[in-house]
This record gives structure tokens, C-alpha cells and sequence, in this order.
């Protein structure tokens, strides 16, 4: 009987993380259906496609098909895998190497021509992506609004149905802000300010140095 393992990715937090479950579901019928022995389990959260980096149960699943766990990768589809031309091509490249074949539940068995036309299609798909990010960021900066993450001295107020990204200055942070434009004009480096800040535990964006990020915190 052949062995399996099964590989599950969610790409962000907007996400919903049952959908782990929901590929893992699909790849077990797949395998039921095929014969196929799983034999291992490997996942992603919230973890980019366009890249290989970070993505530790990728790693892991490539380390164990070189060390000859399982005969076949079973995955969703081709971009659960990968985003990335180039990644793509070097998990192929790798998997080839080893002896194992890669089925998708949407594709079927992916052979060279599936990863060459997939890796096109899905650099396309990032590159809209990204423009359609970048166009929809600039809208919002041109409308003062802002257009991701959020910079020391601002606030970023509650979406009334105006749009979301509307900042206001928080008057704590603006303090320090004027502290050190005025520092800097009378000729401190800004290493010599940002060391002062710091020995006064003057808290910024990830707040105060060498403080422990509470769990949730996002800054």
C-alpha cells in the first residue's frame, strides 16, 4: 500500500483555521478512495504561499521525503503548496528527487506541466494581488486614511461606516515626537536620543524595551 502524507495551508489571519481541517478532510478521502496509507500530517497557518520561508510543516515535509517517510504528497491543490514560481519548482525538484509523486484533490496527479502552468498562473495571481493592495493603500493615504500597520503619535479611530483606516493623533506619543524633533534640531544623533528614550523606559510602538509583548498585542 502506498504511504501518504497530507499537507494543509491557510495563507492569513483572515482566514478561517478550520480550514486546515476542511483540506485535511479532502486529502483523507482522496487517500481513502486511491488505497493510499497516511502516514503523516503536515500544516501552515497564516503563512504565505509566495514564499518557502517560515513555513515550518514545508520544511519538515521536504526533510521527511528525503529521509523516504511516504511515496506520495497529497494536498487541496497546487497553491495550498505553493504561491511561487520558484519555490514551487524547487519543491518539485526535490520531491522528484526523493521518489515521491505529488496528487491534489482539484488537479489530480501533478506532473511537470501542472506545476509550469500553475506556477504562471498563480505569479499572476500574486502580482494582481499585490497591485490591487498597492491601489487600494495609496486611496487610502490620498484620503489621509491609513494604509496599513499604523505609525507612532496616531490613533486609528472606529470605522462608522466612513471607511476604515481614519487615524487620529494620540497626544501621549505626539509629546515624544516633538521631544525628539526638537532634540534633533539642537544637534543630538538620533542614536544618542533613541538611547535616552530608551533608559526612560519611554514606551514606542513595541512598547517599552526589553517588556514582553502581552499576548494579542499587534504592535
Amino acid at each position: 500500500m502506498p504511504k501518504a502524507a497530507i499537507y494543509a495551508r491557510y495563507s492569513s489571519d483572515l482566514q478561517n483555521p478550520e480550514s486546515i481541517d476542511d483540506q485535511f478532510r479532502l486529502c483523507r478521502n482522496l487517500a481513502e478512495r486511491k488505497g493510499w496509507e497516511i502516514v503523516a500530517a503536515y500544516q501552515d497557518e497564516a503563512a504565505s504561499g509566495a514564499s518557502i520561508r517560515g513555513r515550518e510543516g514545508m520544511v519538515q515535509l521536504l526533510n521527511d521525503a528525503r529521509a523516504g517517510r511516504f511515496d506520495i504528497v497529497c494536498a487541496e491543490a497546487l497553491d495550498r503548496i505553493s504561491r511561487d514560481q520558484e519555490d514551487m519548482a524547487h519543491i518539485h525538484k526535490l520531491l522528484r528527487f526523493a521518489g515521491v509523486e505529488i496528487h491534489t484533490v482539484t488537479e489530480g496527479h501533478a506532473d511537470e506541466l501542472h506545476f509550469a502552468f500553475k506556477g504562471t498562473m498563480n505569479a499572476l495571481f500574486l502580482k494582481d494581488l499585490a497591485e490591487k493592495t498597492r491601489r487600494g493603500q495609496r486611496g487610502r493615504v490620498e484620503k489621509g486614511r491609513s494604509g496599513g500597520g499604523l505609525a507612532y503619535g496616531y490613533d486609528v479611530m472606529p470605522d462608522h461606516g466612513d471607511g476604515a483606516g481614519a487615524r487620529s493623533i494620540n497626544e501621549a506619543q505626539a509629546l515624544v515626537i516633538r521631544r525628539i524633533f526638537r532634540a534633533f534640531a539642537a544637534g543630538e544623533t538620533p542614536a544618542a536620543i533613541a538611547d535616552k528614550l530608551n533608559r526612560e523606559l519611554i514606551p514606542g510602538r513595541q512598547g517599552i524595551p526589553g517588556e514582553r509583548p502581552r499576548s494579542g498585542d499587534t504592535r
